[in-house]
């Protein structure tokens, strides 16, 4: 391919993800703590996904959603820091176009996915603690289903525009992409092309993906506090926004991550990465450990399943 630098737009084949901009002796370091945060993110959401599918108790729409979002988690990790780990010991760094286009495919998909999930989860919690009585018949299993189709959905069309728009650019510049995996802003730093229309589609989608979301979380949990104060006991508060702290942690969270890797000039690209970190493996990680240290119903559950598994050997 000649120069490993530069290509014109017919001879790119692959791409070179430069990664972190550190000393080589520090690749060692940073391998074993990917290695150790996806060891955690593989154990933590698949054994939140057991936990979830064995236990009866759990078959509720709450843990429905919690076992989706386990699963996203996983899936979109997976995504990124196996090829983000095997960098760490390449020399080329090289990623090949279509391996590019799939990875930038799948997390963007999942990603947008979570977004609406979260959003679902935050409503299912509104239903839960201001319409107590009829929360069984309001989230019934057709609709969570729905609600959950739809999530995905929309992560499918949003993934599908993205990807397409991005990998019609013609990149005639560069092939390094500065950053650990495919991401839309660090490509199009490599193109040459008019990018007004895909930043326009880009900015819109993320209008439609962001707002609306922040708008339903925001909304269902004015509602949620304003009925949790009306409880006359102080143990009847504390239950209610027990149910709603592990989800907010984890909005605020990946949330946070999203707006400051977004909102940071293309200038500081190395801070563009720590945010990327935050919601690519620190939010997968921390989502079950959230989830099961805070949630009285999932300690149970996994003593439950613990106590079982002690029995068998």
């Amino acid at each position: 391919m000649g120069d490993r630098g530069t290509s014109n737009y017919s001879d790119v084949t692959d791409f070179i993800l430069v990664g972190f901009r550190v000393h080589p002796e520090l690749h060692i370091l940073l391998f074993l703590l990917f290695l150790l945060v996806y060891a955690m993110i593989l154990l933590g959401n698949a054994g939140m996904m057991v936990i979830i599918i064995t236990d009866p108790r759990l078959d509720t729409p709450m843990y429905f959603f919690l076992g989706n979002l386990s699963f996203i988690d996983l899936v979109y990790s997976s995504v990124i820091a196996p090829k983000a780990m095997s960098n760490f010991w390449s020399v080329s760094k090289s990623i090949s176009y279509a391996g590019c286009v799939t990875q930038l495919f799948f997390f963007t998909l999942f990603i947008v996915t979570e977004g609406f999930l979260l959003a679902v989860m935050a409503y299912d919690r509104f239903i839960a603690i201001c319409n107590p009585l009829l929360y069984t018949v309001q989230m019934s299993t057709h609709l969570c289903a729905q609600l959950v189709a739809g999530s995905y959905f929309f992560g499918c069309i949003s993934s599908i525009l993205q990807t397409s728009m991005t990998f019609t650019l013609s990149f005639c510049a560069s092939r390094a992409i500065d950053h650990f995996y495919c991401d839309t802003r660090p490509l199009q730093r490599l193109s040459c092309s008019d990018l007004f229309i895909l930043r326009m589609v880009s900015f819109t989608l993320s209008g439609i993906i962001i707002f609306p979301t922040i708008i339903v979380i925001i909304v269902s949990y004015l509602y949620i506090v304003s009925t949790v104060l009306k409880i006359p006991s102080t143990e009847g508060r504390k239950k209610a926004f027990s149910t709603c702290s592990s989800h907010l942690g984890v909005v605020s969270v990946l949330y946070g991550a999203v707006f400051f890797m977004y909102l940071t000039p293309d200038t500081f690209p190395e801070l563009s990465k720590v945010a990327s970190l935050c919601y690519t493996l620190l939010t997968p990680m921390l989502n079950p450990l959230i989830y099961s240290l805070r949630n009285k119903d999932v300690k149970e559950a996994l003593n439950k399943l613990l106590e079982k598994k002690s029995i068998i050997l």
